[in-house]
Order: structure tokens, then sequence, then C-alpha cells
């Protein structure tokens, strides 16, 4: 996509484990949104770098020697609601806010983003889950997919390979609940290889040729997205014709 076009018909969330780039990522992808859009930032220290005119930057405090004054993330969700934003960036969620960004995502917010640590895409919905639980509520587990389902399209999975080479692995997108489960389909992965002479992961992405159920909603917003994109490599269908 050129930049600044990164549609709000699609919230995401950046999965990996630590030092995989989750938040450079992060950052990379705030950039595309268009400069016209009101946007909160939640961080626990300020690590996003976005240049949009229209930002309210929050960040949390931890209690002081008295354990007092503390301003969790959560509080600093709830309170980002009534400050119109379009939409809602989270450094990384990791506790009972996954309740309320959940719910912001399915009530007008859409296009928002956040990181999570896990260690596939799979993962990643489980930890919400667990996450959303955290919260205390009494949410049996089929509305919690429910939830998850509707608020989350997109799952992008970085993870730091052999060597230290940073790279998305993966790209998946929900596609409903299946038995009460939230169903995800993998649209591009990274194959690796092997290991070169220096020890570095080789490889290459590909795509698994399942096409994106948002292909329509991306020619209805003007973007254009050409089948061929989700179309598997020459290199993978040789591989496994072998």
């Amino acid at each position: 996509m050129p930049p600044h076009t990164l549609k709000r018909l699609a919230s995401r969330f950046i999965s990996g484990g630590t030092g995989a780039g989750k938040t450079t990522l992060l950052n990379v992808l705030s950039g595309f949104i268009p400069s016209t859009e009101r946007i909160v930032t939640i961080e626990d220290s300020a690590e996003l770098q976005l240049q949009q005119p229209h930002i309210v930057r929050l960040e949390t405090r931890p209690p002081n020697i008295e354990g007092k004054g503390e301003v969790p993330q959560r509080e600093l969700l709830r309170n980002s609601l009534r400050m119109r934003p379009d939409r809602i960036v989270v450094g990384e969620v990791r506790g009972a806010e996954a309740l309320d960004m959940l719910q912001a995502m399915n009530t007008g917010h859409e296009g928002s983003m956040s990181t999570v640590h896990a260690n596939s895409t799979h993962d990643a919905l489980s930890r919400l889950e667990t996450m959303v639980l955290m919260a205390g509520t009494d949410l049996p587990g089929r509305a919690i997919h429910k939830q998850i389902a509707s608020a989350i399209d997109i799952i992008v999975q970085a993870e730091r390979l052999r060597g230290g080479a940073r790279k998305i692995v993966g790209i998946a997108e929900t596609i409903g609940l299946s038995n009460g489960e939230t169903q995800v389909v993998e649209l591009f992965q990274y194959r690796q290889t092997g290991v070169d002479s220096e020890g570095n992961a080789t490889g290459f992405h590909t795509a698994t040729g399942t096409s994106s159920i948002h292909a329509e909603h991306f020619s209805e917003s003007g973007v254009s997205v050409p089948a061929s994109i989700f179309e598997t490599s020459a290199a993978v269908v040789a591989g496994a014709s072998r």
C-alpha cells in the first residue's frame, strides 16, 4: 500500500517474543495511518514515534514509595475512549486491559493496533483469552472468542531468527468462530531453508495460497490488491512436488 493509506477496516495485533521487533514494526505500520485521523497512544515508556499531527500520548505511572499514585494501562485505555480517538495504539497488551482493547476495537475504533508476547499466531489468541480472564469477568469462553474474532482481523508474527535477523514469519487472518473457537488462516509465511556459512538463517517469504477475506473491502476502499499476491511462490510448489 502507498503511504498514508492504512485503512480502518482491519485491526491488527503484532505478536512475537522479546527482541523480535514488535515495537519497530508497530512504528512502521503507524506511519501509514492518514494524517487526518486522531490517534491515542498508550505505553509504559515512550517508544512509539508517530509523526501524525493529531496524537495524544498517554503513559502509565508506577506507584510511588507509599504504593500510591499508580496509573495503570487499563485506566488509560478506558479514559482514552473519552478523547474521541479514530484509532488507539497500545505499545503492548499484557493484562486485564486486553478486554478493554477488544471492546474498543468492537465499538467504532477499527484499525487500532497493539503488540502481544506470543510464539505464534495461535498462541497470541490463547494469550489474549487468558488476559481477558484476568479482568475478573465471568464471560464464558465462547463470548470471549466471539469478542476476539470480531475485534481482530490480522495477526502479524515477528521472530528473531538464528544470526539475529528479525523477520515477519507469518501473517494470519481471523475468519470467525468454529465450535466456539476463534479460527485463523495463515496468508503469508517465512520458509527457512537453512543456515549460511556465517550462521545466519536463510529462506524466503511466500503466500500460502489462501486469499484474504478482506480483499473485497480493500477494493471498496480504493486500494488495489492484485489476486496474484496470494498465490504460492514457484519455490514452494517445486519443493512440494519433490
